[in-house]
């Protein structure tokens, strides 16, 4: 199996422009813990991880007590936080070897690329247990909703 069989495909991205305050959304919206970031040609730039935002925004963001520099912490722009060059793979390879970087590089979410740096999908511990859950012939369950 290859890891454009166990990658997520159907990605919401944001851009390195568009502000933290858009991104907390679509965490919120989605119920997902990592955003990858593209440019103007649909090529990967970076990543941004919800716990990226939540040690970025001020916790009185939003908030009957917030300041102006609380409110300021969601106008950042996402290339303010977002982490840079981030470890990736080519959907030809092994899936096993999402499953290795992931580990090897204690991170969570792999963006998945073609060789023109277009990206394509994302692989997460999730996914790769899954994949490990269903090789084995066990069955996962239902995302609940």
């Amino acid at each position: 199996m290859r890891i454009e069989d166990i990658m997520t495909s159907e990605l919401i991205t944001a851009t390195m422009d568009d502000d933290v305050e858009h991104v907390r959304g679509l965490f919120t919206r989605f119920r997902f813990r990592h955003i990858p970031i593209i440019g103007d040609e649909g090529e990967l730039v970076g990543i941004i991880s919800d716990r990226d935002v939540l040690a970025n925004v001020s916790p009185f963001a939003g908030t009957i007590n917030e300041r102006t520099a609380d409110a300021n912490s969601l106008k950042r722009r996402v290339h303010q936080i977002m982490t840079r060059d981030p470890h990736t793979a080519d959907p030809a390879e092994p899936a096993e070897q999402a499953a290795i970087i992931i580990l090897n590089q204690r991170i969570s979410a792999l963006p998945i690329v073609e060789q023109s740096g277009r990206l394509v999908g994302i692989v997460t511990t999730r996914d790769v247990l899954r994949w490990l859950l269903n090789r084995a012939g066990l069955e996962s369950t239902p995302d609940a909703a």
